[in-house]
């Protein structure tokens, strides 16, 4: 088996330096080159031609968004992006999972030498997995639906409406990691304003979870936001877990709502698939939908065979259209699936049972 081959693009020394040796010292990755900025890294690409480039945000005489859009366009490489734990940069990371970078890290606040060190074991595995990604074939959007979707007027003016919910509606819970911002966009985009309401749980640090739920408000027909504590799981919304909180799915007399808490990584995640599956395997039974998306790793295939021995429906991203097949692949084969299919087909499946409950 050949190494992985690795470009390390960042304009600190010491980002490239600790990085390099944090990669060098798993016996299946290489790393072929370092450069300061994306015009030295142009030339290595040429010359080295990665598997995976490592790619910070700031750079001199190019910024890596600029570059990434650049490289995605002429010569698409799997990318991870480093990235800054602020605001600012949230944003950016986010702009940059849109234009195709695989993954990202997030890079320490202070002790950087340290906070690298820390970060050792998600470095390698983000760079495994970005080298078997599907870069080149990205989530399904509105656009590649054969057929335009018919709505109608009264659809248009109230797609911003929750419209409520009763106590034995439907409930959607989806969970996703790497891949999954662009999939799950893809996946809302697709919804109908009145669909069931939705809890998702995407593999996401805080900070970056509050400005992904806004972005991507602003782009689908859903009301879609953070979770906080206590917030009911509605019609016509969509709430995603807060970055460093675990999100449960529970139920009263009047319906779903989420309880967001802390506690350790499950899974190495926090929050986790697992979490949110099993809770609501026992709040929701039967009146649950379960959806697994592209992803890293295997959290979520055991809360998904909990749903499903508790009744409910679950629906696996097919390989061809994830980045990453991991997640599914470890729910279909615990046999905790019933249905693998491209995003773009899951709608119709969730609107008929939605029917049918």
């Amino acid at each position: 088996m050949s190494k992985i081959k690795v470009l390390i693009v960042d304009d600190s020394a010491v980002i490239r330096q600790l990085v390099k040796d944090i990669l060098e010292s798993d016996p299946n990755i290489e790393v072929v080159g370092v450069a300061g900025d994306p015009i030295f890294a142009e030339r290595k690409i040429a010359s080295f031609r990665p598997d995976v480039i490592t790619l910070d945000v700031e750079m001199p005489r190019m910024d890596g968004i600029t570059f990434l859009e650049k490289l995605m366009r002429t010569n698409p490489i799997p990318v991870v992006m480093l990235s800054s734990h602020t605001d600012r940069h949230a944003a950016e990371t986010l702009r940059a999972l849109e234009l195709g970078a695989v993954d990202f890290i997030t890079k320490p606040k202070a002790n950087i030498a340290e906070g690298i060190e820390a970060l050792s074991e998600e470095i390698i595995a983000k760079v495994k997995a970005a080298a078997r990604a599907n870069i080149r074939k990205k989530g399904v959007t509105a656009l590649d639906l054969e057929v335009e979707p018919s709505h109608s007027v009264d659809e248009i003016i109230q797609r911003k409406k929750v419209i409520g919910n009763k106590a034995d509606d439907v409930v959607i819970v989806l969970g996703a990691s790497t891949g999954g911002t662009v999939a799950i966009n893809d996946f809302l985009a697709l919804m109908p304003y009145n669909s069931p309401g939705i809890a998702i749980v995407q593999h996401m640090p805080e900070k970056f979870t509050k400005a992904y739920a806004d972005r991507i408000n602003n782009l689908v027909p859903l009301n879609v936001k953070e979770a906080e504590n206590g917030d009911r799981v509605e019609r016509g919304s969509a709430l995603i877990a807060p970055g460093g909180k675990h999100m449960l799915l529970q139920r009263d007399n009047r319906g779903f709502y989420v309880e967001v808490k802390d506690g350790p990584p499950v899974n190495r995640h926090k929050p986790s698939v697992d979490v949110l599956f099993r809770s609501a395997a026992h709040s929701a039974g039967k009146k649950a939908i379960g959806i697994i998306l592209t992803g890293m790793g295997s959290d979520g295939a055991q809360g998904m065979l909990e749903l499903k021995e508790a009744g409910a429906y679950n629906i696996a991203q097919d390989e061809k259209s994830c980045v990453v097949f991991g997640m599914p692949k470890a729910a279909i084969e615990k046999g905790a699936v019933d249905s693998v299919v491209p995003i773009n087909r899951m709608p119709g499946i969730i609107m008929q049972l939605d029917k049918a409950r």
